[in-house]
């Protein structure tokens, strides 16, 4: 094989890498349900794609469930003011959002409260914002 080949070779197979990291909102998650939980946070994640929460709740049950909280792109968030900063553990949030389709506990936030010092990040469309609610 020629050099150009191996070159094509490499980039097509960085390409199909690329096209399964990032994966389709619509696809992974049910946006015609909304459902709401209460939490603490255990982690964040302020990675690309998408950074994410990870949530601990109760929910009435013996055990603690873990959450996984995908919030809007990166390139989305800085400008609005996100940073890996923004969310610390122990951070009490409610969070309303769209659940997996494959039943499993993940969401994609849709809005965020953190009553404590009232911040609110909201996610309605393509343009996602923060603001502080009374």
């Amino acid at each position: 094989m020629c050099r150009f080949s191996y070159t094509a070779m490499f980039v097509l197979a960085l390409a199909g890498l690329s096209a399964q990291a990032h994966h389709s909102i619509s696809g992974m998650y049910d946006s015609s349900q909304r459902i709401t939980i209460t939490g603490v946070i255990a982690e964040f994640r302020f990675v690309q794609p998408h950074p994410f929460l990870v949530l601990e709740t109760d929910a009435g049950k013996t055990e603690r469930q873990r959450w996984h909280l995908e919030l809007d792109n990166h390139r989305e968030l800085v400008p609005i003011g996100i940073t890996e900063d923004s969310f610390k553990p122990g951070d009490k949030v409610i969070v309303s959002g769209s659940p997996a389709r494959n039943g499993t506990e993940r969401l994609y936030i849709r809005q965020l409260d953190r009553p404590a010092d009232g911040l609110r990040y909201e996610a309605p469309g393509f343009q996602p914002s923060i603001s502080v609610v009374p």
